[in-house]
């Protein structure tokens, strides 16, 4: 089990993929604003990448936002 914080991503915005025995998530997100002084670009992203343990096959895998 493992809990990756990705509060603030919409989910669409997060990308979970399973390869080489670890699982790798991915999250963007870019935000364009317009101000009095002009346009303001705001981008955060995550990368985390796990380890699956021993034995445990990448077809075992499931995920939930």
């Amino acid at each position: 089990l493992a809990l990756i914080d990705v509060e603030g991503f919409d989910p669409n915005d997060v990308i979970v993929m399973v390869k080489d025995g670890k699982v790798k998530v991915l999250a963007e997100h870019e935000e364009e604003r317009t101000t009095a002084r002009g346009k303001e670009y705001n981008y955060r992203n995550i990368t985390k990448q796990i380890s699956l343990p021993l034995g445990v096959s990448e077809d075992e895998v499931t995920y939930s936002l």
